[in-house]
């Protein structure tokens, strides 16, 4: 006899006080004046700092945009809090403009509140992200595929000298 699997609207009872991801994500889309790719695009070249935040896999495999600084997620808050002495060299106040960007535009949204709640007023992401970016067709370098092994020259056999 099969077992009918659980309706997908089926899920835990949450925690008192607890919000979902979409509650999250609007609360923090609220807070922002997104940019769509053509708005931030400008904003780079007008002084803004665009912040890529995508992990290494996601840049090498969809590319990158010139002149954005990476700063992975992980690290975002640390490397822009003017109090903290892992910033970067660019986060010298408050008032600097910053534009995130990830891959669709998602965590891109929930970063730039987090740089927000540090107080940097200005922080806002890309709508749609790389993504949408790259469909605007706005400068991007990439993508730089994985090397692949080379059939031109004969393997090199541990312990045998080349002649």
């Amino acid at each position: 006899m099969a077992q009918n699997p659980a309706p997908a609207e089926s899920c835990p009872v949450p925690p008192s006080g607890s919000r979902g991801i979409d509650e999250i994500l609007a609360a923090a889309r609220a807070r922002l004046r997104r940019l769509d790719p053509e708005q931030a695009h400008l904003a780079h070249r007008g002084g803004a700092l665009l912040v890529d935040i995508r992990p290494a896999g996601q840049r090498a495999a969809h590319g990158t945009v010139p002149g954005a600084l990476t700063v992975e997620r992980n690290v975002l808050e640390w490397r822009f809090d003017p109090r903290c002495a892992a910033r970067l060299p660019q986060a010298v106040d408050y008032d600097v403009p910053v534009v995130v960007l990830c891959q669709e535009g998602y965590t891109s949204s929930l970063a730039a509140a987090a740089l927000q709640d540090l107080g940097l007023h200005r922080a806002t992401d890309v709508a749609g992200g790389f993504a949408a970016w790259r469909i605007a067709g706005l400068p991007t370098l990439g993508p730089t595929p994985p090397p692949r092994p080379s059939f031109t020259a004969p393997p090199v056999t541990a312990g045998r000298a080349l002649r």
